[in-house]
């Protein structure tokens, strides 16, 4: 199975494709569904304690809802970048090289400090 970036969103695409769903991806309302699918992702983490966090770690259904819902992110992202015109691995390797110069090791390792702080 080829799981290429491109191959994914491909897939997505196809899948949006055979359920007549384009005609509802509009920029405004991914953007929108990326944050609701990210806020879902940020609910399985909701009220738990550093303790919770980590045992859930190696809970096999705690573990296959956080994937889901990491899928469902990538999904949008995928379908945002397609309707977009946006070459995610390009804008990947452009981002990090601004962070990057950003945040030189020398100056940054092991801080969280922000760049302009």
């Amino acid at each position: 199975m080829d799981t290429t970036l491109a191959a994914l969103a491909a897939e997505a695409l196809r899948f949006r494709d055979a359920r007549d769903w384009a005609q509802f991806h509009r920029a405004k309302d991914l953007a929108m569904g990326l944050s609701v699918e990210a806020g879902e992702l940020l609910e399985l983490f909701l009220w738990k304690s550093e303790a919770e966090v980590e045992a859930a770690r190696t809970d096999p259904a705690a573990k296959v809802r956080v994937g889901e819902e990491m899928a469902d992110v990538l999904m949008f992202l995928l379908y945002l970048a397609h309707e977009r015109g946006v070459d995610l691995v390009a804008a990947f390797h452009d981002k990090l090289a601004k962070n990057a110069a950003k945040y030189p090791v020398d100056r940054f390792r092991g801080s969280a400090r922000k760049y302009d702080a």
